[in-house]
């Protein structure tokens, strides 16, 4: 089990490919940085529940193609993994993602070159661990990150009481720092995360690391009507979201979901990028239809 709001930051450690140098192409002066904060509250206050679903980035050759698949599949915005050697929160599934993209080579320079050089439709948050971002430098991660198109991250061992250095440089370049709820943070604490947090709040559904479930815990959802009492800041619940029927279930009372493990299990096992857009096609029919 782990605290899943930030644990003490531990010492950096020594990262698998971190490349010295960025990349140097740049985007043309057409391209404008989504906001997504705002792409999410308009949709939400427009009657939609909010979909984002996880891409271990580099887990195969063609996981871009699978980005783009993804948006074009009823996305709201997507979360891209970029895999560490030592995943704190994530269960074996997303661990075992990381792990395939590390063997391929993937580093984090190359993740942001390989999306600088596309667009894609909805907006775009790196979610990784800070180890990576301290030894990367706040400033440096910050600009590369948004450069490469990125709207937000989500570190989620690194606690918003020593994460002011890091929260500079995401406001220094447009990104939203994405903080984490959990179903045992106090009252006093979870408004103090509703008003730091910048796009949403990370719902955690349950106490331990992320994974597939047979079930949506009951607390996830009295967690986001805790969240809704005392902010207005979208509420969107992970862990353990893997059908259809747990997404509905989930936004009975938050804002939208997030699904990773289901999805990386399918590429893990083999299946094409097809079978992971098609079953968040599934899960966008699913909330479209509970809101009608």
């Amino acid at each position: 089990m782990i605290e899943t709001e930030g644990s003490e930051m531990s010492h950096p450690k020594k990262l698998h490919g971190l490349d010295k140098h960025g990349p140097e192409e740049h985007r043309d002066s057409s391209w404008v940085r989504r906001d997504l904060e705002a792409e999410l509250r308009a949709k939400r206050d427009a009657g939609r529940k909010l979909l984002l679903p996880y891409v271990t980035a580099g887990i195969v050759p063609d996981w871009l193609d699978l980005v783009d698949a993804l948006a074009d599949a009823g996305a709201d915005a997507i979360e891209i993994g970029i895999p560490f050697s030592d995943p704190a929160m994530d269960g074996p599934t997303i661990e075992q993602a990381g792990v395939l993209s590390l063997e391929r080579g993937t580093t984090p320079q190359g993740i942001l070159s390989d999306l600088r050089g596309r667009t894609f439709g909805v907006p775009l948050i790196a979610m990784t661990y800070y180890n990576l971002v301290f030894r990367y430098g706040h400033q440096r991660f910050a600009a590369d990150l948004a450069e490469a198109g990125g709207s937000g991250t989500i570190l989620p061992d690194l606690p918003p009481e020593m994460a002011s250095d890091w929260t500079q440089a995401a406001s220094d370049h447009g990104l939203a720092n994405i903080l984490l709820a959990a179903p045992v943070t106090t009252d006093e604490r979870l408004s103090m995360l509703a008003q730091q947090t910048r796009g949403f709040l990370y719902t955690v559904s349950t106490m331990g690391t992320t994974g597939e479930r047979s079930k949506v815990d009951r607390a996830a959802q009295v967690l986001s009507q805790r969240i809704k009492a005392v902010s207005d800041m979208p509420a969107i619940i992970g862990f353990g979201i893997s059908t259809p029927e747990h997404a509905v279930r989930a936004t009975e009372t938050a804002d939208g979901v997030i699904i990773a493990s289901a999805l990386m299990r399918k590429l893990i096992d083999g299946e094409p990028i097809e079978a992971v857009a098609r079953l968040v096609s599934e899960i966008r029919q699913a909330l479209d239809e509970s809101m009608q």
